[in-house]
């Protein structure tokens, strides 16, 4: 039972909304918790003094969210929860319970600035407890929604392809063209052959190549966007953006798992995992299949 659980905490898993976008994740908490408390106030939420219920409400949740959007943004700079792509039950888990204790955190010691009676009246185990409670039973909702949508990947099989076909496609292929990427900087450049191109990815103002060569996976940096790279990859059909951030060789695809809601892909050689946004498996599908079949 044990060795079962173990291993289902260690399950490949989507990262967190919250944490892939931490701005984006937190602007939608904090206007889910304002909503929530203005519309059915639970918990005994109540007005302070001088502001009115939903000024009060507004405030908590504001001041809440940049707790969040630091804690966030903390987790992302801890080498444990950097990788997105080593992402796994075990962290979802404990993310969400750091950002709730966070969010707790925020609302009991808010709670001496914007609560208008002596602070001396909120300073007891009963009042912290409270507070972590009303902001677990507020944040989960949105936490566990963010969560819930990743949760297909648990049950769908893998769905794994021919390594043989994965690398040679239709079949044995011409002499290869070089292929010259351009850069923003002028005197940056970027050269490669087809076979040896994994994937690229967004970073920024810059776009970050994973190539194999001498039987090694390496990083090559170009100042560019992702679009401008795509339209200068367009003539390789094989070469298909995945997603807003990924570009992938499809060739190099071994495995996918997911559903039409979105993959995530396995690619030949180190165990690289990158996703299939919903509005490409259509695409993708279609195109995969003329290189694996």
């Amino acid at each position: 039972m044990n060795s079962r659980i173990g291993k289902w905490l260690n399950y490949n898993y989507p990262q967190n909304f919250i944490l892939r976008y931490p701005f984006s994740g937190t602007l939608i908490i904090v206007l889910f918790t304002f909503g929530f408390t203005s519309l059915y106030k639970p918990f005994n939420v109540h007005p302070t003094r001088v502001l009115s219920f939903e000024t009060t409400m507004a405030f908590y949740s504001f001041l809440s969210g940049i707790c969040i959007y630091m804690a966030a943004k903390t987790m992302k700079a801890v080498k444990f929860f950097s990788n997105e792509k080593e992402w796994t039950v075990l962290k979802e888990i404990i993310s969400v319970l750091f950002i709730l204790f966070v969010l707790g955190l925020a609302i009991y010691f808010l709670g001496f600035l914007i609560e208008s009676e002596p602070s001396a009246n909120r300073w007891d185990i009963s009042t912290f407890l409270n507070s972590l409670g009303s902001a677990f039973l507020t944040g989960i909702i949105p936490l566990i929604f963010f969560s819930a949508i990743n949760y297909r990947y648990l049950f769908t099989p893998v769905i794994s392809y021919n390594e043989k076909n994965a690398e040679n496609g239709l079949g044995k292929l011409p002499p290869e063209d070089l292929i010259q990427i351009s850069s923003q900087l002028k005197k940056e450049d970027l050269s490669f052959y087809p076979s040896e191109f994994l994937y690229a990815e967004s970073d920024g103002n810059y776009v970050i190549f994973y190539l194999v060569r001498d039987n090694m996976v390496k990083k090559e940096i170009i100042r560019n966007s992702i679009n401008s790279i795509e339209q200068q990859l367009s003539h390789i059909p094989y070469f298909f953006r995945t997603h807003r951030a990924f570009i992938v060789n499809l060739k190099k695809v071994r495995s996918k798992q997911g559903n039409t809601l979105g993959y995530i892909i396995r690619l030949t050689g180190p165990d690289i995992k990158l996703p299939v946004s919903r509005n490409n498996t259509g695409n993708f599908n279609r195109l995969f299949a003329e290189y694996h079949n």
